[in-house]
């Protein structure tokens, strides 16, 4: 009788265990499910194309959220009924990790893809000019430094700006903060251009960058919450529109539109891959290692996105506009990719 009960309260036991270890929606998914950065988001659709013709897993579900909205989908829990993979195209931040961690996703695994470059383009033919990172935050920032005062910024055109740039009105077509492209926007133009300006870097901490981080709202600057085919239509329409948005939608539309040097420097496969290219920035996918073994084909799915084949130097997602990393860099995450799959 006593063993009787002692094997019915291991089965209990058991089973409390297996409840608990399973998914929060209390049913299994065969389908990964990707979330997250709408400038990774082709090159992940084409590698969950790719990965769906294997024939052994089913193709990865794939959303354009946004790098910051596919990280509140992505960190509201570890539950099987949350995304696997987060898109990035700027590094997780400490806030967004930190709500990750209160929601019980205390796993992730940051595996780097590649890289890509933030360009200021035009309509081709239409006299897009080169421009330098102290001419961009002063034509787009909200505040600027006038006669060694920080004033609401008057500037109307390029010219006002810079004698030496075209009198062009200022209109500049950005991505919205939702956008992981938005923050590497203010961190990699914004931030430096304002740097050159002692009046503003000898503020507060926090004011100088509330100062160096917000963008206009005057017309100057145009916040644009979807995909890139809308600053697209706005730089076809209107002769004096410019466009600040990611080096793939440029690559892929080089016969319509042209981008500017910036700090003297153009975009191209060879500058944003050395580092010589001011606004370049590397991408990210970020795994939910809760998830590794439980849905179907993840870890593959991540295997196959480092692979040679695929973010090599001759992979085919070069040929969608990703900028490969140097190979060394590259074998390291797809060690890292290895270790997410033994987990």
């Amino acid at each position: 009788m006593q063993i009787r009960v002692l094997r019915t309260l291991a089965a209990l036991g058991a089973l409390a265990a297996a409840i608990a270890a399973a998914p929060a929606s209390g049913e299994a998914r065969d389908t990964v499910h990707i979330v997250g950065s709408s400038t990774v988001y082709p090159f992940s659709s084409a590698v969950a194309e790719r990965f769906g013709k294997g024939g052994k897993f089913k193709t990865p579900v794939v959303e354009s959220t946004g790098t910051g909205g596919g990280f509140k989908l992505f960190c509201a829990g570890a539950g099987i009924d949350s995304p696997d993979i987060n898109d990035a195209s700027r590094p997780v931040t400490d806030a967004e990790k930190a709500i990750c961690a209160g929601n019980g996703v205390t796993g992730i695994a940051e595996i780097k893809v590649g890289y890509d470059g933030i360009v200021i383009a035009a309509k081709r033919g239409s006299g897009i000019f080169d421009v330098s990172r102290e001419q961009l935050f002063k034509a787009v920032a909200k505040t600027v430094v006038v006669g060694g005062k920080l004033v609401a910024n008057p500037y109307k055109t390029w010219h006002d700006v810079d004698p030496k740039l075209p009198n062009r009105p200022i209109q500049v077509y950005g991505p919205a903060p939702n956008h992981g492209t938005r923050d590497a926007f203010l961190e990699l133009v914004m931030d430096p251009g304002c740097e050159k300006f002692p009046e503003i870097k000898a503020l507060p901490k926090d004011d100088m960058k509330r100062t160096c981080q917000t963008v206009r709202e005057d017309g100057g600057w145009i916040d644009v919450s979807g995909d890139y085919a809308i600053i697209m239509s706005k730089l076809m329409s209107e002769k004096n529109a410019i466009g600040a948005f990611t080096f793939y939608y440029l690559d892929q539309n080089h016969d319509k539109l042209e981008a500017a040097k910036v700090d003297g420097v153009g975009a191209s496969l060879e500058t944003i891959s050395s580092g010589q290219y001011p606004v370049s920035r590397p991408l990210f996918i970020y795994v939910k290692n809760s998830h590794v073994g439980v849905v179907p084909g993840l870890a593959e799915f991540v295997q196959e996105y480092v692979s040679d084949k695929a973010a090599g130097k001759e992979g085919y997602l070069v040929d969608k506009g990703l900028i490969p990393m140097p190979a060394k860099d590259l074998k390291a995450q797809q060690a890292a990719a290895k270790a997410l799959a033994a987990r």
